[in-house]
């Protein structure tokens, strides 16, 4: 399970395993919206349409693709039924291509030392999990990790990540309920530094029913970090429900207007047939997807391989 370099045969099971239900429900929706066609017409395309909303690729992301198959039938006059597969795969897969740091090897720049990550997210998204698994994966490639727990203010949260940091073998930083979040991230970065470690993964409210205060809040929380390490945070995690479809892109547009997201973490696919957010979200937002969940072992936090996410997708 290596963080960066060849994708391997157990992750390749876990990624077929973890979107079974996703690529059942799309190809079974392709194979309706084709049956009974000989070539591709606007019946077929609507229906297509009407698949690709379905799986929750999100409708300007699928409109976009509509748009390209339409100018590939207009321009080779005739494209069979049979051909559409093929056809879908390659557009989605030049979509994702289109997002250039979607599915990066190496999600982490390890020559910054120590490599700063402020995770966010509404609760209950995965996102103390998500932590957690990241430690996991970042302490078996042999980098010493230290968890900030800035979540002050959600009962148990510190807890939760204390648990996750001790099945990791991560050291962490944490205060009482309802200190200073900004203290807390203050205080992981300063053992950080004493320590020599290589990356600091800070947790932090998942609050959205106030936009204004959860804006100044992790503005704050920056602010703070800064002082410790000036360039901090190197990386700001956007942690995504991917069962909840279109819910997970209203809180990645909430959170992109709040602060500064640089990148993403989608978790709970193996649970749903609606992983075509993945798609959808990577190209509306052109934030890079750098981790999926797909499952709750410890190690089934993947780094996003874009090219084995579409294949296995439309693997027969």
């Amino acid at each position: 399970m290596a963080l960066f370099g060849l994708f391997s045969t157990k992750e390749k099971e876990t990624l077929d395993k973890g979107l079974q239900k996703t690529k059942t429900g799309l190809l079974e929706k392709i194979t309706r919206s084709i049956i009974g066609k000989s070539k591709v017409d606007d019946e077929v395309l609507d229906n297509l349409e009407e698949a690709l909303i379905a799986s929750d690729v999100g409708v300007e992301t699928t409109l976009r693709i509509i748009e390209r198959i339409e100018q590939r039938v207009a321009r080779d006059k005739y494209v069979n039924a049979g051909e559409l597969h093929d056809l879908l795969r390659n557009e989605i897969e030049n979509l994702l291509a289109g997002n250039p740091h979607a599915g990066e090897d190496t999600p982490f720049d390890f020559s910054k030392k120590p490599y700063v990550v402020m995770v966010v997210g509404v609760n209950g998204a995965g996102k103390t999990t998500t932590i957690g698994k990241l430690a996991a994966r970042l302490k078996n490639e042999g980098k010493s990790v230290v968890l900030g727990a800035a979540d002050t203010f959600r009962a148990a949260a510190t807890e939760q990540l204390t648990i996750w940091s001790e099945r990791a073998g991560a050291a962490i930083v944490k205060q009482q309920m309802g200190a200073d979040p900004a203290a807390v991230a203050f205080d992981a970065l300063s053992s950080a530094v004493a320590n020599h470690a290589d990356v600091v993964l800070i947790d932090t409210a998942g609050r959205l029913h106030n936009k204004i205060n959860l804006m100044n809040e992790l503005a704050k929380i920056r602010q703070v970090m800064s002082k410790v390490v000036p360039d901090a945070p190197h990386e700001v995690l956007l942690v995504l429900d991917g069962s909840t479809g279109q819910n997970a892109f209203q809180q990645a547009q909430e959170f992109t207007k709040a602060t500064h997201v640089t990148a993403l973490a989608i978790t709970k696919l193996d649970g749903t047939a609606k992983g075509g957010v993945v798609i959808g979200i990577s190209d509306r937002f052109k934030i890079p997807v750098k981790f999926i969940g797909l499952g709750e072992q410890i190690d089934d936090l993947q780094v996003f391989n874009k090219k084995e996410f579409v294949a296995t997708l439309f693997k027969v």
